[in-house]
C-alpha cells in the first residue's frame, strides 16, 4: 500500500492530538505518586496512605493542596527542602509549557500541510521534538524529585518509619511518558511528511 502525504499528516495528527490528551489529563489527575500502608499493620499509620499530583494530594478522602513553591516562606525551609521545592517549580512549569506548545504544534501542523510547504513541516517537526524534550525533562525531573523526597522523608523518620510503607508511580506519570513518545513519533512522521512533500514538489516543477 503506497503511503501519501495526507495519510502521514493525518497520522502525525492524529499521534499530536493524543499527546496532548494524554498531557493534559495526566497534569489534571492525581496519581502520579502513590503511597499505600502494608495492609498487614495499618494500625499506626493508616491515615499515611494517599495518592498526589503536582499540585494537589489526596490522603484518604481529603484532598490537601501541595505547598506552593513560588509563595512559600523559603526561610523556614532547610537546604534539602529549598532544593525540593526548587524542583517543584521547574515541574510544574516546564511541563504545562510543553502543553500550550503541543496546541501550538498542532495548529503549525495544519498550516504546514495545507501550504505544502517543505520547509514549515520541517520546522513543525523540529516543534514537536522541542516539545518532546521539555516533556522529558518535566517527567525526569519529577521522578528525580520524588526519589530525593523520598530519601529526605526516610533520613527524618529512619528506616523502620517506612518499613509498612509501600509507594509507587501512578498512571498519570504513565500518561504523560506515553505523551513524550507520542510527541516524537509526531515528529519523525512530520519530517517523513516534508521528505515527501519536497520530492513531490521536485516532481511538479519537473
Amino acid at each position: 500500500m503506497k503511503v501519501t502525504l495526507g495519510s502521514l499528516v493525518i497520522t502525525a495528527g492524529i499521534c499530536g492530538l493524543l499527546s496532548f490528551a494524554f498531557l493534559a489529563t495526566s497534569l489534571g489527575t492525581q496519581y502520579w505518586y502513590i503511597i499505600e500502608m502494608n495492609p498487614m499493620n495499618v494500625s499506626d499509620f493508616e491515615d499515611m496512605s494517599s495518592h498526589s499530583g503536582l499540585w494537589i494530594t489526596n490522603e484518604g478522602e481529603k484532598k490537601v493542596d501541595s505547598i506552593d513553591s513560588f509563595t512559600a516562606d523559603y526561610s523556614s525551609y532547610s537546604e534539602t527542602e529549598l532544593h525540593l521545592l526548587s524542583m517543584h517549580s521547574a515541574i510544574v512549569v516546564v511541563l504545562p509549557i510543553s502543553l500550550v506548545l503541543l496546541l501550538f504544534g498542532g495548529i503549525c501542523g495544519l498550516v504546514s500541510y495545507l501550504a505544502r510547504s517543505p520547509v514549515l513541516l520541517t520546522g513543525t517537526a523540529a516543534f514537536f521534538f522541542l516539545c518532546s524534550l521539555m516533556t522529558l525533562c518535566g517527567v525526569s525531573l519529577y521522578m528525580i524529585y520524588s526519589y530525593q523526597a523520598l530519601s529526605e522523608t526516610e533520613r527524618r523518620l529512619g528506616a523502620e518509619g517506612l518499613a509498612y510503607v509501600n509507594t509507587s508511580f501512578g498512571w498519570s506519570l504513565g500518561l504523560a511518558w506515553l505523551s513524550y513518545g507520542l510527541e516524537l513519533l509526531t515528529g519523525v512522521l512530520l519530517l517523513v511528511a516534508a521528505k515527501m512533500a519536497k520530492q513531490q514538489g521536485r516532481s511538479t516543477r519537473a
